[in-house]
């Protein structure tokens, strides 16, 4: 078969690239960034913000194309990469791809604090990065491309680019990390391995044309920490305290440069949201690999072979 991925370079898309070259594929990657290695498959050099970039050799008689393409800092590209850039993919791949399987997030959502998140509930994106990727989605549901939409929660991963899980190890290996509010909060997250086997099986199961799936394993805060403790060798009390005094006191200090607890993470901490992922499971047949605490361990022990590299 024929691939196309765009954002191969990046932390989803290179895993996707290597499994498709290892399955044989022939494999087209599309990247801002130069390869820093040569690799098996045919690169095109390109950025879909660009609207001088000719893309029509990367997706003509593509079987499945990959639109793994994003970015998450810079929102000043955000609607030109995201909506722009998948206008622009969409107007070139009619007659020429057979499959467009769209990496997508549960934040096209929102902020969900309590309940369960299915893929019925109500679109409601709220910042940049989550409203142009949702605006994203909706090009692709209206182009006339046969189409599968993933959404995952928080991918994590050894060398994942949102450092807001290496951030807790840190705090949790230096006793600094604290629990906030009354017991039960989850966390939400999904291995990038598991990403690239869902985006796979989106690829190749007909039974996913025209759908949209969310991804993510769910955790008991608690039961989270107590494994990372166990993965570092620790064995020590975690202390908790009030959500809305540590609220107050973080508005207090939020002028304060590079404070390092926030209103957003405050809520990360203390939600009680849960993103089903049983559709994509009943419907695809996808299985985890493994369960989210063994992942964790996994992390754990991913990082702390890296340090003594």
């Amino acid at each position: 078969m024929i691939i196309a991925i765009t954002g191969g370079s990046g932390f989803i898309g290179k895993r996707l690239v290597h499994h498709h070259i290892q399955q044989g594929d022939q494999v087209r990657l599309l990247s801002r960034k130069p390869p820093l290695k040569e690799i098996s498959a045919q690169y095109f050099l390109g950025d879909l913000s660009n609207s001088n970039v000719d893309l029509s050799s990367f997706v003509d008689n593509a079987d499945i194309l990959y639109h793994c393409a994003g970015e998450v800092n810079n929102e000043q590209i955000m609607r030109k990469l995201h909506v722009d850039g998948t206008q622009k993919l969409v107007n070139l791949s009619h007659g020429r791809v057979g499959r467009w399987v769209q990496l997508s997030s549960v934040g096209a959502y929102g902020v969900c604090r309590n309940g369960v998140v299915t893929e019925e509930s109500p679109e409601n994106p709220l910042n940049v990065y989550e409203k142009t990727k949702t605006q994203s989605d909706e090009i692709v549901k209206k182009s006339g491309i046969p189409f599968v939409i993933l959404r995952p929660s928080s991918v994590f991963g050894s060398a994942m680019p949102n450092k807001s899980l290496f951030q807790l190890v840190y705090m949790i290996r230096k006793g600094l990390f604290f629990y906030l509010g009354k017991k039960g909060a989850l966390m939400n997250y999904v291995h990038v391995e598991d990403v690239v086997q869902a985006l796979v099986h989106c690829g190749g199961d007909n039974h996913a044309l025209g759908k949209s799936y969310n991804l993510s394993q769910t955790i008991e805060i608690e039961q989270m920490v107590q494994s990372l403790l166990s993965s570092l060798g620790l064995d020590r009390k975690i202390f908790r305290f009030p959500e809305q005094l540590i609220r107050k006191l973080v508005q207090f200090f939020s002028v304060i440069p590079n404070f390092p607890l926030t209103i957003s993470r405050i809520d990360a901490l203390t939600g009680r949201c849960y993103y089903d992922s049983s559709k994509i499971m009943s419907e695809l047949g996808f299985k985890f690999k493994l369960t989210l605490e063994n992942s964790l361990v996994e992390f754990v022990a991913d990082l702390d072979k890296k340090k003594r590299v």
